[in-house]
């Protein structure tokens, strides 16, 4: 760590389109922020940069939905995500945008040093282009028929249901997301990238010189290398973003994964005047906190940016996450399903460190992992409250009891090996909590502080000065070990306070207020220390760091996400278009019409046909006799939700054999939206009554 003078790190620039919610928090945002906490507690030179995207598709199809302006969506979100953030504790030195003119001038002028340099091809490309809207379409423009699971709702690069990458090419019947229109293909021009020459760097770069990266980060970028890289287009055909600073460039701006990462450049410049010392000086450390699903942007596109434009340093990591799931589903913020970080602000007032804790320690470092309600209650309740708040609460309770609310002194004359102990095991832990910290190991550097606090619990457990207390006889003669007992669970309390504070600063302050200790007391350099409170120094009472978290509140959360969910489908279903109908059949004539026998009937009888996934063999009573009739609606009925149904049946319909079955008529149904349904009458009627 020692070998870089200053450090510069970056979390990914969310989307101005929506609110934050719990999963970009584990991804990205915590991850950064511990260890940003843990870099400044070492004295580290050391800027902390972040702020909205606020081009790209997204924003526009969101002020599309919402009928306002791009501009009113990201001064909305902006603000709601500043907030969220700052309410988390996550403690950037800025929170800028991309739409300041500082980000303007900067992505521009990066722009149009690349093209001065030649690093551009132009070219002619054939694109979609809606004759209606009289604009080209960005792929998330088009919608169409999934190929690969059949959704009519994917998009012209991604289908949200199955999750495939796509371009708009390969979806079934696209149209346009603006007009609903057939899109057409015109020629267009755009700048692309040559990534291909940039291969032989990137190769070494990544391959070779940085080993040591996550697996998930080295293994998609060694595939992606692999399978070779092409020229990709920096520029989109747009009204909304950075325009193309070039004269024959109307109505194009730079693509948003051009523009959004020179984002971190803009707000480090926009936060201090030596903005180049972390850009440009290779004795800076570059660290890219980001998802999963930006890691060829920050590993291959980005850094490829950097060096054709030649005077920046590049990443020397990029600790990518995987995906936090919601109760065993994907997050998906169409759907609604999701934890939005604003809400459980609002639900749990002052317990922003349970969600901090309970992210990081089952944060998806190496795999997608799993957000459940019951395991956030388990782990406040079991954890947090058991075992760490117990431990602190116990030491304070017993201070003020035993040794009248100040701090005691060390005894050397009844000094135990247990009490050294203690002493070594916070030295060890010094060690291992940094090296995890250092290698972006979060969710082990926690373990090793919550044992800390375990083994506190064990050494009280084990010294029980309480028993030696039971007469005042007794707590004379023993007055000195009680000492050494609560000098030892102090010193003990203000190691955890140091220890906790990269994940969770708000408990660490909690402690230093009732310790009565300054901030400076967390660097880490005092880490292991048994020298943090001072002798004789009185201490506030105790607080609870924690409470438990009750059934109710679990009920309600999860009741709360399965609302969102319907209240989603709900509006997507009301902003659908209706179905067209039917074009009417060729008229007939009234004698046409009475040559039908539709009599009523009872389903008396239901099975499925076997090898036939959409028929079901029905018995049909209509009073005077039973009909067999083999009907389509296997995928629409159960057999057994089915039995004492009245239908509507043509009986006198020719017989006709359907997979060796003889079907003696019809039943009648309507179609709703591709649901079949039964046409009966409103009352029950005697089987075989005529129907006219």
């Amino acid at each position: 760590m020692e070998k870089f003078n200053r450090y510069l790190v970056t979390a990914a620039l969310p989307y101005a389109n929506g609110p934050v919610h719990i999963g970009h928090l584990a991804g990205c945002y915590l991850p950064s922020d511990i260890y940003v906490r843990y870099l400044r507690a070492r004295k580290m030179d050391v800027k902390f940069v972040c702020g909205t995207d606020e081009h790209g598709v997204p924003i526009t199809i969101k002020a599309m939905q919402e009928n306002v302006s791009p501009q009113d969506i990201v001064d909305k979100y902006y603000a709601v995500i500043r907030d969220s953030f700052a309410a988390m504790g996550i403690s950037f030195d800025i929170f800028s945008r991309t739409s300041r003119q500082v980000h303007h001038e900067t992505a521009a002028a990066f722009f149009k040093e690349m093209y001065d340099k030649g690093l551009f091809e132009e070219r002619e490309s054939e694109q979609y282009f809606d004759e209606i809207k009289q604009v080209f379409l960005a792929d998330r423009y088009i919608i169409g028929t999934c190929p690969k699971c059949g959704n009519d709702r994917a998009y012209g690069d991604q289908c949200e249901r199955c999750g495939s990458s796509l371009s708009p090419d390969e979806l079934i019947n696209p149209r346009s997301a603006l007009s609903d229109a057939v899109p057409v293909k015109r020629k267009t021009k755009h700048w692309y990238m040559p990534l291909q020459q940039y291969e032989p760097w990137l190769k070494q770069w990544i391959l070779e010189d940085h080993k040591e990266w996550k697996n998930n980060v080295f293994g998609q970028c060694k595939s992606w290398l692999d399978n070779g890289l092409q020229s990709r287009a920096m520029t989109r055909d747009s009204s909304w973003g950075i325009k193309v600073p070039l004269p024959d460039a109307e109505g194009k701006v730079l693509y948003v994964w051009f523009d959004a990462p020179i984002g971190y450049i803009s707000a480090t410049k926009e936060l201090t005047e030596n903005w180049a010392d972390y850009w440009c000086k290779d004795d800076t450390r570059l660290v890219h906190f980001i998802g999963k699903d930006n890691i060829v942007f920050h590993c291959i596109i980005f850094p490829a940016m950097l060096k054709g434009h030649g005077g920046f340093i590049v990443p020397d990591n990029v600790p990518a996450n995987e995906f936090l799931n919601i109760e065993g589903e994907k997050v998906s913020t169409s759907r609604n399903w999701a934890v939005w970080v604003h809400d459980y602000i609002q639900d749990f007032p002052d317990q922003q460190d349970v969600l901090r804790y309970v992210l990081c320690s089952t944060a998806p470092e190496t795999k997608d992992n799993d957000f459940t309600w019951k395991d956030f209650q388990d782990r406040n309740n079991n954890e947090l409250v058991a075992n760490l708040g117990n431990f602190v609460n116990r030491t304070m309770v017993l201070m003020h009891k035993l040794c009248g609310g100040k701090v005691p002194q060390m005894h050397a004359s009844v000094k135990d090996a247990a009490d050294d102990a203690i002493f070594a095991m916070l030295q060890d832990a010094k060690l291992k909590i940094a090296e995890n910290l250092e290698n972006f190991r979060f969710r082990d550097a926690l373990a090793e502080v919550m044992n800390v606090a375990r083994e506190g619990n064990r050494y009280l457990q084990e010294k029980q000065p309480w028993i030696l207390v039971k007469t005042p006889e007794l707590q004379a003669a023993n007055q000195e070990k009680i000492d050494n007992c609560m000098h030892v669970c102090l010193q003990l309390t203000a190691n955890l306070a140091i220890f906790l504070n990269p994940f969770l600063p708000f408990t660490a302050q909690k402690i230093c207020h009732m310790l009565k200790v300054v901030d400076r007391m967390l660097d880490w350099e005092n880490a292991g220390s048994m020298k943090l409170v001072s002798v004789g120094y009185s201490l506030r009472a105790p607080e609870l760091l924690f409470k438990k978290i009750e059934d109710e509140q679990v009920t309600a959360q999860v009741e709360k996400l399965h609302a969102g969910l319907k209240k989603s489908a709900a509006a997507a279903a009301a902003a659908a278009p209706a179905p067209e109908a039917k074009p009417a059949k060729a008229e007939i004539q009234y004698d046409d019409f009475a040559k039908l026998d539709l009599r009523a009937g009872t389903i008396t009888h239901a099975e499925k046909v076997p090898k036939a996934d959409k028929l079901l063999k029905l018995t049909v009573d209509l009073g005077s006799e039973q009909r067999t009739v083999v009907s389509g609606i296997a995928e629409h009925y159960a057999p057994e939700a089915i039995i004492g149904k009245q239908v509507t049946l043509v009986a006198n319909l020719a017989p006709r054999k359907m997979r060796g079955i003889e079907s003696q008529g019809m039943i009648l149904m309507a179609e709703d939206n591709g649901k079949l349904v039964f046409v009966n009458p409103d009352a029950t009627v005697a089987p075989g009554s005529g129907i006219s």
